[in-house]
């Protein structure tokens, strides 16, 4: 086979002026081949990338490969303002990228998280030639998973991704003062060195001091609030059916996008499109087979996939079905697949969610029980005081934070020895309980405050009596008349998992989840000022009139 050719910084001019850079990926030989791009803000060597593309494995396949620095980074001109013109810029480059020498005419895109969303905003735009996407791990809705969660701030993600791209900017900006850059640099480190220990305590939340403090452009939840518009700038949600391509998505179920790579999925097959996805039990930046605690079995990593080889070879079979030689091959209809927890199986399905699952209550009950029998008589209600001041920690979930914080399953023996966190278990399982869907939880509560938050935890007890989450979701609520019993639905996301024959179910009901969630300080002022906090007074009924209960898709034997 003949060389790979590569082209580093190949220019290429926008629409207003401004010059991004991009390295181009040639196979051995004439051509012509279809494009891959990715376009993306860490740099077009960056390690990230080799998780979603490998440039030179994509050349060997046949594909002319473009990786692209957005607009204000690295080689790329421009001021940096996160999604501001990725539709835009999207556009132009796309059509640049189909005239390149040596290209078919045909564009596939490809990439993960921001550049997940860099492709949805090219699709959005329209460019004749692009023919198909594969956005994985990406977000639908950023207000469910990247700015906010359920009212609440994604804190863990907000703060240290938008410090970490502050690097560049902070270069760019003292490009010609090395004084002013060691200063500048030291300080954003010593920020994100100490996030953990004390820097996401800082308040106001909403307006978050060490965006200030190095002028940095953060990753939007105050702008979103401020300028609306601008906020549609990185949504997908309610504007599926204006992107008629074919989709690949891929997520993980201890991703923090996890249920928007599932929405987008959904979406576009309400739509009539042709759509794929595979959901592992990964986590954002970990797709091997030991995630968190737990040891899902070598066939869980995406370099095996059960047999079926890597990951990456599946996406380039994908991509020679829907661009081929400027028209599909053959007919793409989109396949699931699946991987279950617990049993630690990949399943192949044929749609998304399973029609075949029966949303299934159990009912917290008095003494810590949890029951498909829902109370016939009055219990006593739980309570506990939730401190802000002193937050339930982040343990293991659907997140991406500072290093210090693992996502996956976790043993949950320091939470649930807390005081502020109930814990419901139903008895050991007779039988296996499949769950593979999303997951709600109806909690009638009550708060002596003007607003609070309310977290449910949904964890998988083994024979050991070691308690492991599955999924979880927060709700912020103001409270109509403090003290008075309201329902409130926290939606915990998605999950395929199998409780098995001797394993207990367990809800974990608490009001906070720190620093992956902001703490709501009690007092109903606006995130963007509040830095005053009191202790509030948390009451979670369950008798027959406030039947509070978490509802699973249970799947039935086969």
């Amino acid at each position: 086979m003949a060389e790979i050719q590569i082209e580093f910084d190949v220019p290429t001019e926008m629409r207003d002026g401004t010059v991004l850079r991009a390295d181009v990926y040639r196979p051995g030989g004439t051509g012509p081949w279809p494009v891959l791009l990715s376009r993306l803000p860490y740099g077009k060597q960056s390690p990230l990338l080799a998780m979603m593309l490998d440039p030179l494995a994509a050349a060997r396949r046949g594909f002319m490969v473009v990786i692209q620095d957005t607009r204000g980074r690295f080689a790329s001109e421009g001021e940096w303002e996160p999604w501001t013109y990725e539709e835009s810029d999207g556009y132009d480059t796309v059509r640049w990228a189909a005239a390149l020498p040596g290209a078919n005419g045909s564009v596939g895109m490809v990439g993960g998280s921001y550049f997940g969303n860099t492709q949805w905003m090219a699709a959005l735009s329209k460019p004749p030639e692009l023919k198909a996407i594969a956005p994985l791990i990406t977000w639908s809705d950023p207000d469910d998973g990247l700015w906010t969660r359920g009212g609440a701030i994604e804190l863990g993600i907000t703060v240290p991704w938008s410090l970490m791209q502050g690097a560049d900017t902070l270069m760019r900006r003292h490009r010609t003062d090395l004084e002013g850059l060691v200063s500048g640099i030291t300080g954003l480190v010593r920020d994100l060195d100490g996030l953990a220990s004390g820097g996401y305590a800082e308040l106001p939340a909403g307006r978050f001091p060490a965006f200030a403090r190095h002028d940095l452009p953060e990753l939007g939840y105050e702008r979103s609030r401020r300028e609306p518009d601008w906020a549609r700038s990185c949504r997908v949600a309610g504007r599926h059916d204006e992107v008629d391509l074919p989709t690949f998505q891929l997520g993980g179920w201890y991703d923090i996008f996890a249920q928007g790579t599932l929405d987008n999925f959904t979406a576009m097959r309400s739509a009539g499109r042709p759509a794929t996805l595979i959901m592992g039990p990964w986590s954002h930046t970990n797709w091997r087979h030991v995630v968190g605690d737990v040891n899902f079995g070598f066939g869980a990593n995406s370099d095996f996939m059960g047999m079926r080889g890597r990951v990456h070879d599946m996406q380039f079979d994908w991509f020679q079905r829907t661009l081929g030689d400027s028209e599909a091959l053959e007919p793409d209809t989109g396949k699931v697949l699946l991987f279950v927890m617990g049993i630690n199986q990949w399943r192949e399905e044929t749609e998304w969610p399973l029609s075949r699952a029966v949303d299934t209550d159990f009912h917290l009950r008095a003494d810590g029980r949890l029951t498909q029998e829902p109370p016939s008589t009055a219990e006593r209600a739980d309570e506990f005081t939730y401190d802000p001041m002193d937050p339930v920690p982040t343990t293991g979930g659907a997140l991406l934070m500072s290093d210090e914080f693992r996502a996956g399953p976790l043993d949950q023996t320091a939470v649930e020895g807390r005081e502020d966190v109930l814990v419901f278990t139903t008895a050991p399982l007779t039988e296996a309980v499949e769950v593979t869907g999303r997951v709600r939880a109806v909690l009638f509560a009550a708060t002596d405050g003007p607003s609070t938050d309310w977290v449910a935890r949904l964890c998988d007890v083994d024979e050991n009596g070691v308690s492991r989450n599955v999924a979880d979701g927060i709700v912020r609520v103001r409270a109509a008349t403090p003290g008075e019993a309201a329902e409130h639905v926290v939606d915990l996301w998605s999950t395929s998992i199998v409780f098995r024959a001797g394993h207990r179910i367990r809800v974990q009901v608490t009001s906070s989840n720190f620093p992956r969630w902001d703490r709501n300080l009690n007092t109903g002022e606006p995130e963007e000022s509040a830095t005053t906090a009191r202790v509030a007074r948390q009451q979670v009924f369950h008798d027959p009139a406030r039947p509070s209960r978490i509802v699973l898709p249970v799947v039935p034997p086969a």
